[in-house]
Formats: C-alpha cells, structure tokens, sequence
C-alpha cells in the first residue's frame, strides 16, 4: 500500500516538477527534532489494568530525510520513550523505556492536490507512513517488534528563505503483533491496538541548502520558442559584431606595425646637411611630427634635447626654426600647420630646455617634398645655425 501511494504521488506530481530545477544527490535535505508525549491507545493492556493516562510518556525523536520530488520524500525517524507508571513494564528500571525505529515516505498533500506554487506555503499539511523496528527495554522479556507507523504533520515554513519548519504532529504506531493470553509469546504480523500507541509531538526542521542557491524546489526559468529564436538572432548578431571588431583590430594593429617599421627606417637613415644659398649650418637632429599634427612625440624631445645641450656649449649660437608640412592637403591649413610646428619646438627650448628666447627664431614654410621621397619625412621641424 506504501509503494503504491507512493507511486501515485510520483505520478500525480510529475507534471508540476517538469519545471522545477534538477534534484541532486545532496539537495533537499533536513535534519530536525521534536518532543512529545506518547500513550497507549487502549485504557489496558492484557488485562494489566493500567489507563490510557497512567501510560502516559515523555518523548524525543530526531528525524533526517529529503524530499525526492515536490510531493514524494524519505525519512529515517527514531523516537526514545522515558519512565513511566505502566505496571506491565516489571523488568530492570531503565531511563528510557523503550526505542522506535522507522523509514516513513512523506507525501505533501498541500503540493499533491494544490501543486507547488514555487517554494513552501507558510502551512502545509504532509502524511507520513512506514514501518520499523521497536525496543521495550524494561520488559521481562526484553521485547523487540516490528512497528507501522502512519502520522500527520501539520508544518509552519518559517523564515524568509523558509529553511526551518515548524511542525504538530499527531502520530499512530501499531505494533504488528499480538500477544498471546498474557503471556511473552507474540503472533507476528497483526496489526494490534493492544500493542499500539498514540503520541503526539512539535517538532523542528532544518532544511539544507541546495545547488539551485535556495533551500527548497525552484521552478526552472522556462522560456517559450519564440523567445528562445530572438535570443539566438541576438547572440548571432552579437557574434557578428566580434567578428567585425576583430578585423578592425587586426587591421589597425597592421598599420601601427607599419608606422612603426617607417619609424625605425626614418631613425636609422643617416641625417643630412642641408647648405643653403646663404650657406646657412643646419644642425643634424629634426623633430618629425605626425600627420595634421604640431604636438611634439616624447620619443621627439631627444632631438631638441640635443639641440638645446648644443646651444648651452655655444653660448653666441642663434638658431632659426624651420617648421614643413608634407604636400597633401590644403596649402593654407599646410603653411599653419608648418609655423605651429616650428612654435611648438621654439616653445619646448625656452620653457622645458631654458634657452633665452631672443636667440631664437622660427619660421613655417609650408608643403615640401624635397627633405625626403618619402612624405613621413617631409614633416619636420629642423635647426639652422645661423652663427656660422
């Protein structure tokens, strides 16, 4: 009968936890006690003559199981029964009176016939049922039995993540056997109310923490088809994208190698002496800037460095800047270009190297292209020794 409602309620629930998350080995277990008190169901047992109130006991159990489904779970129960005033217990006087034992399947009526809304209800009401083992240790004969127990739980699910449960339960144990005129002699197997209690308890459950990051079932996040197609045009799209943004990377990173292929050939090429009409000196170290730039690179400031070292050991040397422009673009916007390049390093000797800014002088003269074949090179700043 306990396999088959089991079964049942497997059954009935396997719809609901279609969309509950996976139930791991470890999830979904609790560990709890609870205390009470037990009494016999009849008012005498074999003819003893003891009431229903004479047998009358304390009682303490603890509990582990899991919840296997929302409905359906497992749980191992052992409960301790302390002294009492019964006279048939004539044996050697015992603290704890007896033991029982039982592997109980749990079955949530409240998620059976109303299904299970996302996590517990504040109040629930969960059948238990089973069988087990019992001990009476002060009896003459030292009894063990065989027991059935069914019980009634009726659980408060506290806190806000609903980990501890609260529960009252009324509880019936039949001892499955009978005895025989008085005597020790038991027939198995009978479900006897002679040897049958009633107790009941409040009790206390810890639930676990589980894998999905609670401490109870989760409903899984289920998403419709539709949905589902506009995620993964999203994510192709997105894969698009990356796609593109790479070869936009790969590309830049090319043309930076290429700058920095011509800016080593330009740095290792031998510098030349220009001479003039006038016969005018200029001094070998130029400033190259960058393309529609007048901003002077730190990798630059080594050839003004040299020319200001150079003017500090002269101390009547005069030099002219010389500001070029590469011959692309506009001719005014190149002459501009040319005189804010010239400023820029006339700047850097006065303010950064400490040159007197009467020994100085600049000039822009726009496009050229007859410093180098090459246009990187044609954008320059260069130094003219005019002491000479």
């Amino acid at each position: 009968m306990m396999f088959a409602a089991a079964m049942m309620a497997a059954s009935v629930s396997a719809q609901d936890n279609t969309a509950i998350t996976a139930n791991k080995a470890g999830d979904n277990w609790y560990f709890g006690v609870n205390a009470g008190v037990t009494t016999r169901v009849k008012e005498s047992f074999n003819g003893a003559g003891d009431g229903m109130f004479k047998s009358l006991a304390p009682t303490f159990g603890v509990r582990i199981g899991k919840n296997l489904t929302t409905v359906f779970g497992l749980a191992a129960d052992a409960d301790m029964y302390f002294k009492n005033n019964e006279k048939f217990y004539d044996g050697p006087k015992t603290f704890v009176n007896g033991i029982d034992v039982n592997l109980l399947g749990t079955f949530n009526l409240s998620n059976l016939f109303a299904g299970y809304p996302g996590e517990p209800r504040a109040f629930e009401v969960i059948a238990l049922g089973g069988f087990g083992w019992g001990h009476i240790f002060n009896h003459i004969s030292k009894a063990n039995t065989l027991n059935s127990k069914v019980a009634l739980d009726f659980a408060f699910n506290l806190g806000a993540n609903k980990a501890w449960q609260l529960y009252i339960e009324p509880a019936l144990t039949y001892g499955l056997h009978a005895w025989i005129g008085g005597s020790d002699v038991q027939v198995p197997f009978q479900y006897d109310l002679n040897s049958s209690t009633f107790s009941i308890k409040a009790g206390l459950n810890y639930k676990f923490g589980n894998s999905n990051g609670t401490h109870n079932f989760a409903k899984a996040q289920l998403r419709d088809q539709s949905e589902i197609d506009q995620l993964n045009a999203k994510i192709n799209e997105l894969r698009a994208d990356v796609n593109t943004k790479d070869g936009q990377i790969a590309a830049d990173a090319q043309t930076i190698a290429d700058l920095k292929a011509k800016l080593a050939a330009c740095e290792a090429r031998p510098m030349q002496t220009i001479i003039e009409e006038k016969k005018e000196t200029i001094l070998q170290p130029m400033v190259i800037f960058r393309q529609g730039k007048s901003v002077i690179e730190p990798a630059q400031y080594a050839s003004v460095e040299m020319v200001a070292k150079y003017m500090r050991n002269h101390k009547d040397a005069k030099v002219i800047v010389r500001g070029f422009a590469s011959p692309e673009g506009n001719a005014e916007l190149n002459q501009k270009l040319s005189e804010a390049r010239a400023e820029a390093v006339k700047t850097a000797l006065i303010k950064k190297y400490k040159i007197a800014a009467d020994r100085i002088t600049t000039e822009g003269l726009g496009a050229t292209d007859k410093i180098s074949e090459e246009n990187d090179f044609n954008r320059v700043a260069m130094f003219i020794d005019t002491t000479k």
